[in-house]
């Protein structure tokens, strides 16, 4: 049996890292919470474990993490249909694959928003990076760094923006803008964002409210509470006695409020959770610069389609004019290989982005990164496309099972 030992990561350093200031409402979400970080003793003494594949990081991960923190990452709304869906989607899709073709040499990198990528494999805003390792979204950053691709930094980070980008300060960082209903607010975190060098504001447009995720109401953890975002204030308030904004994003924003939105930055707008033709539609009218297709992992409103189907719907609609991407069930270079046949830009990876962060912190994260890259590499070369370019849906069929 495998020993274990405690990381150094107590609540109350998960609470600081997540508020930034004795923040006692905070304390009212995590109170009851164990978010003990658990590494085995030959982790750190012992041969590094051979992980091949995500699935492997997955299994890995769950036995590092407490039941609540690992409930938090995995967590689904309802029933889970949309959740489980995400995944089943991508085995629907069989491939067809090309052959007598050169492909001796392989090229993975692509473009997004006019910047060059290594892969088309980057990383989606999620939540409190520290609950799998305490460093959190800083060693998601390095990793993202080192590998090239594009993170997007979520609201919800246990550390500020300008941590995270001092520790790799040469990432291609977008940032996940929940919009608050005070646009002294959002004017404010735009400015403070533009003078860090981020590239896009990713807007992410399924949560007016949460969905009804029963495994953090089992386990008491109340995302609705007052929690603030240290992130909204400027480094001079956070130091200040004065009471925080609330973190929830406004109920009430709208497409009316886009020209707002656009008249108070120069950065492109991403939105992040469009699912049908008609929003896609409505996002090429008001000058969005791109969509990220996404149903929020299944943990929003359950029952509606896997990413990977609404794609489909929203990349036909744009009709070439603006970039799609997506999120949302990937977990083989294979998966990605059949999104970008059906029209992505790129992925975005989310759970196993801390799955990677859980089991090995940074070098986790590479790790997930690489394995992911080099099995579309191997994937690219076995379809006969030397390029990304070269992926279209010729190479793709679903399965009449």
């Amino acid at each position: 049996m495998q020993t274990l030992i405690p990381q150094s990561f107590s609540e109350s350093s998960c609470v600081q890292s997540l508020d930034g200031v004795t923040n006692p409402s905070a304390y009212s979400i995590f109170a009851a919470v164990d978010f003990t970080v658990f590494v085995p003793i030959g982790e750190i003494t012992g041969p590094a474990m051979s992980l091949l594949c995500l699935a492997d990081f997955k299994a890995h991960a769950q036995k590092q993490l407490s039941k609540t923190s690992w409930e938090f990452i995995e967590g689904e709304a309802d029933d889970g249909i949309t959740y489980n869906d995400n995944l089943a989607a991508f085995r629907r899709i069989r491939l067809r694959p090309r052959y007598l073709r050169d492909v001796s040499k392989i090229d993975t990198r692509t473009t997004i928003q006019g910047q060059e990528i290594n892969a088309p494999i980057c990383i989606s805003p999620t939540a409190f990076h520290s609950i799998a390792w305490a460093d959190g979204e800083k060693s998601t950053a390095k990793a993202a760094q080192e590998a090239n691709i594009c993170y997007v930094i979520s609201s919800y980070s246990s550390y500020t923006v300008e941590d995270i980008v001092a520790a790799a300060p040469g990432g291609l960082h977008w940032f996940q803008l929940y919009v608050q209903p005070d646009w002294d607010i959002n004017k404010q975190m735009v400015q403070r964002l533009e003078a860090l060098g981020f590239k896009a504001l990713v807007i992410t447009v399924d949560v007016p409210v949460l969905g009804n995720r029963r495994g953090n109401k089992r386990n008491l953890l109340d995302l609705e509470a007052n929690i603030t975002l240290k992130d909204l204030r400027s480094p001079g308030e956070r130091k200040s006695s004065l009471p925080a904004p609330t973190s929830m994003p406004s109920t009430s924003f709208c497409w009316n409020d886009l020209p707002l939105l656009q008249s108070i930055t120069r950065l492109p707008i991403i939105l992040k959770g469009i699912l049908t033709k008609e929003d896609a539609e409505l996002a090429v009218k008001h000058n969005i610069r791109g969509i990220i297709v996404s149903n929020h992992g299944g943990r929003q409103l359950d029952e509606v389609p896997a990413s990977i189907d609404a794609l489909r719907e929203v990349v036909a609609a744009v009709n070439g004019k603006i970039e799609v991407y997506m999120d949302g069930g990937v977990r083989t270079g294979n998966d990605v290989f059949k999104a970008l046949a059906l029209g992505a830009r790129c992925i975005f990876l989310g759970r196993p982005i801390i799955w990677g962060l859980a089991c090995k912190g940074e070098h986790g994260v590479k790790e997930v990164l690489n394995i992911l890259k080099e099995e579309l590499h191997t994937c690219m070369a076995l379809s006969g496309c030397r390029s990304v370019a070269e992926i279209n849906s010729d190479l793709i069929q679903f399965s009449r099972l």
